[in-house]
């Protein structure tokens, strides 16, 4: 069984972002690039986790669903590090964003201080399956675009890190975000992930101001087609699922 040494810095790395910068980068675009938070050695032990089945509550097969062609794998309890380090690194991080884009929407913000809180609601809502994933596109494998809601309990952000190098390990497979604009035309956005490195971006929607104030943009994402090589990432969701 893969080892990965505990992330005791996943806190302090996740802290030493620009937060004021990485905010408003949200606000604009709807997602946002992290700083490095993972080495090259923590990426190749996360990425090398996949071939432990028994980590695992569940595998999609992609072209089966629809969903485009590749793989995922849902993480089963426990977490392993730095997975969950990191996911609860982010929360406090993220919890203020979510709340001002629901005040501007004029929603209810029913997330709590803490991630366990949060989680513990959505268990006694029904949500009791992990939803942190890891992911794997092969040469001509792609991710259709769509959202990761799982159930009525919904956290507005979540996160992916890449685990390989963009064109060393892998050309093509940008990160896509297509956002549905009110009253025109929807705009898309394209990153290439950075090993280590992480993209904060919208679940579901944001708020965009309008003439009327603030309205709801729709958001999807997805991934382009992967040219050659292989393209793992780990992806950070903050409700479970039902």
């Amino acid at each position: 069984m893969t080892t990965i040494r505990p992330s005791s810095d996943a806190h302090e790395r996740v802290a030493g972002a620009d937060w004021p910068a990485l905010t408003e980068e949200l606000n604009e675009h709807g997602c946002a690039p992290t700083p490095r938070l993972l080495t090259a050695a923590q990426c190749r032990a996360v990425a090398a986790l996949y071939e432990e089945t028994g980590r695992f509550r569940s595998t999609i097969d992609m072209a089966r669903y629809r969903f485009g062609s590749g793989e995922y794998r849902y993480f089963d309890h426990p977490l392993p590090e730095p997975v969950s380090t990191l996911r609860e690194a982010f929360y406090p991080r993220l919890l203020p964003i979510a709340r001002d884009w629901a005040a501007k929407l004029g929603r209810p913000a029913p997330w709590p201080d803490t991630l366990a809180q949060w989680l513990d609601m959505c268990h006694e809502a029904g949500q009791r399956k992990p939803t942190p994933i890891l992911l794997r596109y092969g040469a001509g494998d792609w991710n259709a675009l769509h959202r990761d809601l799982y159930g009525d309990l919904v956290f507005p952000l979540q996160v992916v890190i890449g685990l390989d190098a963009a064109g060393g390990d892998y050309t093509g497979g940008e990160f896509l975000l297509v956002e549905q604009r009110p009253r025109a035309q929807s705009r898309g956005t394209s990153t290439v992930l950075r090993q280590g490195h992480g993209l904060v971006f919208t679940t579901r929607d944001r708020p965009v101001r309008s003439a009327r104030g603030w309205s709801t943009a729709p958001v999807r994402h997805g991934v382009s087609t992967v040219r050659s090589g292989t393209r793992r990432t780990l992806g950070l969701v903050f409700h479970d699922a039902a």
